[in-house]
């Protein structure tokens, strides 16, 4: 059997059509409902559907009124308010295309954007880096008195195109320009019950911030879409924070990044939240430890997916079909998904690319003026991701890690994955990075970095770590640093791993 799903093609996405009044379509037969929270260490920020619907369709009115037309791009630069999602959703819903961007960039990566982009217009955040320019700039207290405008016309059109722009994370490279259509939305139905298992009495905390997209996909538009309460706790609440938050909003579902897990779990505390029926993982891959420890401590389990800019979330574990220990879970209802090799899919088993059909409708239209660097991922009908799995006869999906951070080990094919797993497991360990570096020629060395409160025991560590691995994945070295090499959204760059031990062994 080839590693290979062939699902019944999911519903087409209706037309005309906008991604912002999908999003909205509930907003009215619940008007009064609390749409979402913006939680305190005392009290909430509320907005409701009503007050929502009205704000971005207000924003719509008011973008156009400063001289933006349908089709015109709009770089975001705005802070962790809620300013951001309201917005986004204003300008996708008068045709405007929106470039949402983390707050983290510099002005000289917004410069190289701009360049690249043309926007029309720039909304701007109080202390969000910018270069100067002559684009209209339209600041945050012009965006909040746009909400109180009449209300826009939606711009309903072709679900084909343009809605709005994303850039990668630039964890394999130079960060692209994403181009995705007004049926991403639609396509985000996928994960309902692939992944969520949302409902619309649901009440999902999303611990990241506003200006993320992962927040912005999980913890706010797919809520809305659904007409269920978003819950986005304020900036400065730390990990520690959330689970009091938590239990006093009644959250229902919980979503994070592995690394908020892991810091929620630090205490080793059980955590009480008798409302939360499970929590939900992606931006890194989850460790089976956490997932472990965090079953231990609340009594519910955690599910994980795996995405991309180019086309979010695709495969996952659900409540409906938990994930196999150490794999993701599986291709969700609806998408087309393979693992690839040279000539094709490969038999169930064996290691290849993970790769999900061009017909999936939650696939990026393309690059940005990039035609030549859209067409390198594709392989035929298959776009690559980039990262490397294995199906199962079962179609569970293993994660082996991407294709640029495999490791070399004795001529053996070997994936970081497997040996972080074992490391941070190791109670002294806070977090690993694994990744392969050249001591001399032809000679490939696994070597290892940690963060820890303290130096660990090493004779101890490699005792731990000969009890876990074969020989030939057992890192080298074990080198402490005070943080991992992380990109804007907090994924682990790996690559930045071999410059960072260079340089140490040059001062050595």
């Amino acid at each position: 059997m080839l590693s290979e799903t062939a699902p019944d093609p999911f519903a087409p996405c209706p037309a005309p059509f906008n991604l912002a009044a999908h999003v909205l379509g509930r907003a009215e037969a619940t008007p009064d409902k609390v749409a979402l929270a913006v939680l305190r260490l005392s009290g909430a920020e509320r907005w409701s559907y009503e007050r929502l619907h009205a704000a971005v369709l207000g924003t719509g009115t008011g973008l156009l009124q400063s001289g933006l037309e349908p089709g015109d791009l709009v770089l975001m630069r705005l802070g962790n308010t809620v300013d951001f999602p309201v917005a986004y959703l204003g300008a996708i819903a008068v045709g405007l295309v929106p470039v949402p961007t983390s707050p983290q960039l510099t002005a000289p990566e917004v410069a190289a954007m701009i360049a690249a982009l043309r926007p029309a217009a720039i909304l701007q955040g109080p202390d969000i880096a910018c270069p100067g320019t002559d684009l209209p700039v339209i600041d945050q207290p012009a965006l909040a008195a746009m909400r109180d405008l009449p209300p826009a016309d939606w711009d309903m059109g072709d679900p084909e195109r343009l809605a709005y722009i994303v850039y990668t994370s630039g964890t394999s490279g130079q960060p692209r320009a994403v181009c995705h259509a007004h049926r991403a939305i639609w396509a985000r139905q996928m994960m309902t019950q692939g992944w969520y298992g949302l409902r619309p009495e649901d009440r999902l905390l999303h611990a990241g911030a506003f200006n993320w997209t992962y927040t912005l996909g999980t913890g706010l538009l797919d809520p809305w879409t659904m007409g269920a309460t978003a819950l986005i706790p304020e900036p400065g609440i730390t990990p520690a924070q959330l689970p009091l938050l938590l239990k006093r909003h009644d959250a229902t579902i919980f979503a994070a990044a592995p690394g908020i897990y892991r810091k929620m779990l630090a205490t080793g505390a059980p955590l009480g939240l008798p409302k939360l029926r499970h929590g939900l993982a992606a931006g890194e891959k989850l460790s089976d430890n956490i997932r472990r420890d965090w079953e231990r401590a609340t009594g519910t389990q955690v599910h994980e997916a795996f995405g991309m800019s180019e086309c979010s979330t695709f495969i996952s574990a659900s409540p409906d079909a938990p994930a196999a220990p150490g794999t993701l879970g599986r291709p969700q209802p609806g998408r087309r998904v393979a693992i690839l090799g040279a000539n094709g899919p490969v038999p169930r088993g064996e290691e290849g690319t993970i790769a999900i059909h061009r017909s999936d409708p939650g696939l990026m239209l393309g690059y940005l003026d990039a035609p030549k660097a859209t067409a390198a991922r594709f392989r035929g009908d298959w776009f690559l991701t980039g990262d490397q799995g294995a199906m199962d006869a079962t179609g569970e999906i293993t994660y082996l890690g991407r294709a640029d951070d495999m490791m070399n080990a004795g001529g053996i094919r070997v994936s970081p994955i497997e040996i972080e797993d074992v490391l941070n497991s190791y109670p002294a360990i806070t977090q690993s990075a694994v990744t392969d570096i050249g001591v001399k020629q032809d000679t490939r060395v696994i070597m290892a970095f940690y963060t820890a409160p303290d130096p660990v025991d090493e004779p101890a560590l490699r005792a731990y770590v000969e009890e876990n691995l074969a020989a030939y994945k057992r890192p080298r070295a074990f080198v402490r640093l005070e943080r991992l090499p992380t990109g804007a959204n907090g994924k682990l760059l790996r690559r930045d791993l071999r410059p960072i031990y260079e340089a140490l062994d040059g001062q050595a």
